[in-house]
């Protein structure tokens, strides 16, 4: 194990020997404009008792200058990661002064140059462990500490941080901004941005209590930025979490800004919340995608509680805040905004996160083993996020609305500002609902696997519910009758279930739908005469979440191979187009794709694929001009253009701005038509260049790296195999763009035979990378092959891979082994 790879049980040694009081960092930007700049001085004085006479401090840079012991300047001792200081006594005082790196991959300080105006923009981002790029510090949640920041930056920038600056001292081209100290909160979540933002500026108040809101993005996004949107949504929550909460907001001010290259959705720093720019669409965008805005907007502010007010003693325990916050996101979207269909998204999409990533050999419990900071990078996942969330909306249905906030009000009273484990939220819930919450717990939350729920009916009529992996649900059944070609809901039946099987007491019905309303996690199958009735009339269902729970339960089967693709296709090809809810109908778009590109048998794709573009094509046309639905349809189109070269001369007519009336082109599109042509080799490197030329931002820029790279050319492919394994210039989104591009279309042809010298190169870039890039190249370059020997083969002999990365080998392995179980299915 690497010095960088911090574990559990160090760290808790570590805490228990240092008690840290207070850190004060101090920052020099000012080189940040010049390139040839790579690092930036940054020195931190850390106040703290000890009861041991050395420990280590954490810092990744590059290089230490000099640390000084109370007042004595001692050997720098620093192996790359950790610096070993001794000497310590009761109270001390320590000193580091050192130089970081500025970063491209979007971990400690990321430095972005906009391609359009030639300003520099810096942006911090930290979870889990990444402060240390930055500052010198105790790189563990438990160790809280009042930070304050000193920032060093050219005159005229947004210096932000935390908390606002308690003063500014402008001397000619350069400011100095002090900020206010913070209140005790961890290293990861204390943040820093500077550059020419553009900022939007409001206020929130409730009684004697006024916040400052601050919304920002790069100037030459500022025509774009839907501020108004979001300061409504952001009021809108304080709104909601004060009442919820019973404890005011506690960070003073609250920044929220929109950064460029970033890896996350967002990042829940208490006064200054990052998101990324993909929230800022540069033309057209549709009502859910706004909605998820609205949800991520949501999600982060859920955390200034449940994870900055009140954070997990150590990663295990990641759930105590990831998953409340996924929960609060949907929750607050439908009770205090616009977006008050957000348990449908929630139900059709996140959830099938969660189900995918729980059929996974490497799934775990939502409370997790977490040994060391790598296995905690790999954890924000599906687990900790969604199925997390959707076993919180079981547990709120399970102690009743009421006592889950009135517990979550006693949690965050008892441990304000301190450190949590499960037990400590148990306590709160089970003390004030009287329901046996332990037992619930070692049901749902320390057990892996999702259970499947279907209906059984014996030789004499009787109907049972029957489950796998038995765990007790609370849980409603939906009856719904055909009448006149349209479904309507007869009644629901709600009933407890803990067994494998157990009677279901209700009437026969043309559809009958478990989990209606969606109360538990659990994959639900529909029964043969339900899944006829849904094959002719899905589309007549009136209720959203419903159709979305029948949308889940047919990708489900389509996915357990269940389904065939072909009958699966077939309904979204007579359904889809009449979708009216348009995040249901992107999701249903998005598993379409997936299931030609995946589960589709060789031997039938190429009429699927026909098939597939002929309705995008006709959905498109006849959709209403200007309409989010016309929007989604054009992008699916788009993308099943990238498949067929016969779909060329429609493309290009639509590039030229003959397409169907009311459909804007904006960039976002163009580059998506753009990249449909390059692939099937009908647009070239003339013409992706004048598109260049059109769009010369950083989206641009980054859309034509995938273009290029996307022609189907062997030396082109090639040359973006070699570009994005050796070329460590390349910024997080631009090796995004270059895997994508060497993937395109799904030519086989053009690239397996660098199958095996992929598992010639995972261990050396896990060992030389960071995290965050090397999981791009082992996830994004991992052969679809038609057999499963090389990766076994590379599993077998690197027993003694790191954990993660055998992790990540692993996962990918079981998508291939579904990907080739399903087809086989299919004859």
């Amino acid at each position: 194990m690497t010095s960088a790879n911090l574990n559990r049980r160090e760290t808790a040694a570590r805490s228990a020997a240092i008690t840290v009081h207070s850190i004060r960092v101090e920052l020099d930007l000012t080189g940040a404009e010049d390139p040839a700049r790579t690092g930036f001085p940054t020195t931190t004085t850390l106040s703290f008792d000890a009861t041991t006479d050395a420990t280590w401090i954490d810092f990744i840079g590059e290089s230490v200058e000099a640390v000084t012991v109370n007042g004595v300047e001692q050997a720098v001792e620093h192996d790359g990661a950790r610096i070993r200081v001794a000497e310590l006594v009761g109270s001390n005082s320590v000193t580091v002064r050192a130089v970081g790196a500025y970063s491209r991959s979007g971990e400690g300080l990321h430095r972005f140059v906009d391609p359009v105006d030639g300003a520099t923009y810096l942006y911090t981002q930290y979870e889990p462990a990444d402060s240390r790029r930055v500052m010198a510090c105790f790189e563990q949640p438990d160790m809280k500490a009042a930070y304050t920041f000193v920032v060093r930056a050219p005159s005229g920038w947004q210096v932000l941080s935390n908390q606002e600056p308690a003063s500014t001292l402008i001397d000619g081209e350069v400011q100095t901004v002090e900020f206010a100290p913070t209140l005790p909160i961890s290293s990861y979540i204390t943040a820093v941005a500077a550059g020419p933002y553009h900022r939007v500026d409001g206020s929130w108040q409730r009684g004697e209590q006024v916040v400052d809101l601050g919304i920002l993005c790069r100037a030459s996004l500022a025509e774009h930025l839907e501020a108004d949107e979001i300061m409504t949504v952001t009021q809108q929550g304080l709104d909601f979490f004060t009442d919820a909460f019973a404890y005011p907001y506690p960070w003073g001010k609250y920044d929220q800004i929109f950064v460029p290259e970033y890896n996350l959705g967002a990042m829940e720093n208490p006064g200054l919340v990052t998101f990324t720019e993909a929230y800022i669409p540069r033309g057209a965008a549709t009502d859910a995608q706004r909605a998820g805005r609205a949800n991520t907007i949501l999600h982060e502010m859920a955390h200034m509680w449940f994870g900055d007010l009140v954070t997990m003693r150590w990663w295990d325990d990641l759930w105590l805040k990831e998953s409340f916050a996924d929960y609060m996101g949907s929750h607050a979207s439908a009770a205090a905004t616009r977006f008050t269909d957000a348990w449908v998204t929630f139900a059709n999409r996140r959830k099938a996160w969660a189900y995918q990533q729980d059929q996974l050999p490497t799934t775990h419990p939502i409370v997790a083993d977490i040994p060391d900071l790598e296995a905690a990078k790999l954890n924000f996942d599906g687990i900790t996020y969604a199925k997390g969330a959707s076993v919180l909306k079981q547990l709120v249905a399970f102690v009743g609305e009421d006592a889950f906030f009135e517990g979550a009000r006693r949690y965050f009273a008892a441990h304000a500002f301190g450190n949590t484990t499960l037990e400590d939220l148990l306590v709160q819930l089970e003390d004030v609902s009287g329901r046996d919450v332990r037992a619930w717990s070692r049901a749902w939350l320390e057990t892996t696997g999702v259970s499947t729920l279907w209906l059984e009916t014996d030789a004499g009529g009787n109907r049972m519910l029957v489950q796998t992996d038995p765990r007790p649900h609370r849980l409603r059944v939906g009856l719904y009758d055909l009448v006149d070609g349209t479904l309507s809901l007869r009644e629901k039946v709600e009933l407890d279930i803990a067994e494998e099987r157990t009677p279901l007491l209700a009437p026969e019905a043309d559809l009958v739908l478990l989990n209606d309303d969606d109360l538990t996690y659990a994959k639900v199958r529909l029964d043969e005469r339900s899944l006829v009735t849904v094959t002719a009339a899905l589309s007549t269902l009136g209720d959203a979440l419903a159709r979305g729970l029948v949308w889940s339960a047919l990708w489900n089967a389509t996915r357990d191979g269940e389904l065939p693709a072909a009958r699966y296709l077939e309904i979204v090809r007579a359904h889809a187009a009449r979708e009216g809810n348009i995040a249901l109908l992107a999701g249903v778009l998005a598993n379409a794709a997936f299931t030609l590109n995946h589960y589709v048998p060789d031997s039938t794709r190429a009429d699927e694929r026909a098939a597939w573009l002929g309705t995008t094509e006709q959905a498109l046309d006849a959709a209403e001009p200007g309409s989010d639905a016309q929007l989604s349809w054009a992008r699916a189109f788009a993308a099943a253009s990238a498949y067929d070269s016969g779909a060329g001369d429609r493309v290009r007519a639509v590039l030229a701005g003959h397409g169907p009336a009311g459909l804007p082109i904006d960039p976002e599109l163009r580059w998506a038509f753009v990249a449909a042509l390059a692939t099937t080799g009908a647009f070239g490197e003339a013409e992706i260049t004048a598109e260049l030329a059109r769009d010369d931002t950083a989206d641009g820029r980054t859309a034509s790296i995938r273009a290029l790279a996307s022609r189907p050319v062997a030396a082109v492919r090639e040359a973006a195999w070699t570009t994005a394994w050796t070329d460590t210039d390349l910024s997080n989104d631009h090796l995004d763009a270059t895997i994508a591009g060497f993937r395109a279309g799904g030519r086989r042809d053009l690239i397996a035979q660098h199958d095996a010298e992929y598992f010639s190169r995972i261990r050396e870039v896990w060992g030389e990378r960071s995290i965050e890039i090397a999981s791009r190249l082992v996830t994004g370059m991992f052969p679809q092959s038609d057999t499963l020997e090389l990766v076994d083969a590379w599993l077998a002999e690197n027993g003694d891979a790191p954990n993660a990365l055998r992790r990540l080998v692993t996962e990918q392995r079981d998508h291939l082994a579904r990907d080739l179980r399903v087809r086989a299915a299919q004859g």
